[in-house]
């Protein structure tokens, strides 16, 4: 079944079905960095490609697959393989971080990742400086999270690093849909003109807990999804129950990363 048809049939069968766990096979691949583009001061868009991108697949707009540097002295990082039914890597254990699929093109075997550059840390200098023809390593998804699109209302939320879920999420929403989208940036100029089909209300903030403070929920159902820094993230959740018509069963909120830590993914809503 294609993404958009699962989008229609979870919609079809209402609040109970307008969210699916879909597993994916595990693989691990090598690929090479095909181009950069700085979008924007604080953001780098790479494009990744090779032929084990073949088969890819990520079902859900804020999907995480692992991105995998090579280790010290590797033109290619050792990639993870299923023993006892986890991943296990031979020998010094790379450095790896999750990453939303922004754009896979299955005809050209691309994969476009972004990377938001206002911190520091292994990865994002690594997108920075690696040259055309680099290797590196991707693993998973293992599993996608759909959300149907066709509901009559989204509200999109979050911080840098939940633009490539946003953005890619506007690209799928169908006409006829309503798209509330309050974004935190500490850069002006890092803005975008994202359009979609969906009706987009736009709005580029500074304090992401005043919007939502500020922020009505629509009449009937629809769907509340919210990432970005750990703290801020579980106020925002209280926040957004506190309203008239939230419903926890229809809100997905994900801590894509935590003051002081590395490498932190922490799921903080999704249906519960």
């Amino acid at each position: 079944m294609s993404t958009n048809e699962t989008n229609s049939a979870l919609a079809s069968h209402g609040t109970d079905f307008v969210m699916q766990r879909v597993r994916h096979p595990f693989r691990s691949r090598h690929v090479q960095v095909l181009a950069r583009e700085q979008t924007s001061p604080g953001f780098i868009r790479l494009t990744l490609g090779g032929p084990e991108l073949e088969g890819f697949v990520s079902a859900g707009f804020d999907d995480h697959t692992k991105l995998i540097l090579p280790q010290a002295g590797l033109e290619k990082p050792n990639l993870p393989q299923i023993v006892d039914g986890r991943p296990h890597v031979e020998g010094e254990r790379p450095t790896m971080r999750d990453y939303t699929p922004l754009y896979f093109d299955a005809a050209r075997n691309t994969l476009q990742l972004e990377f938001a550059v206002h911190g520091t840390g292994p990865a994002v200098e690594w997108a920075q400086n690696a040259p055309v023809g680099q290797w590196l390593g991707l693993a998973g998804p293992r599993g996608s999270l759909v959300i149907a699109a066709d509901l009559p209302w989204h509200v999109l939320l979050g911080d840098e690093t939940a633009m490539p879920a946003i953005e890619r999420r506007l690209a799928e929403l169908p006409a006829g849909s309503r798209a509330i989208v309050r974004v935190q940036l500490a850069n002006a100029a890092d803005q975008r003109a994202w359009s979609s089909q969906a009706a987009l209300d736009l709005q580029w903030v500074a304090s992401l807990a005043d919007a939502v403070d500020a922020l009505e929920l629509p009449q009937g159902e629809g769907f509340v999804w919210a990432a970005g820094e750990n703290r801020a993230m579980a106020d925002l959740r209280k926040r957004m129950l506190s309203k008239p018509g939230a419903n926890p069963k229809r809100m997905r909120i994900a801590s894509y990363w935590k003051q002081g830590e590395s490498g932190h993914h922490e799921e903080l809503g999704a249906g519960n």
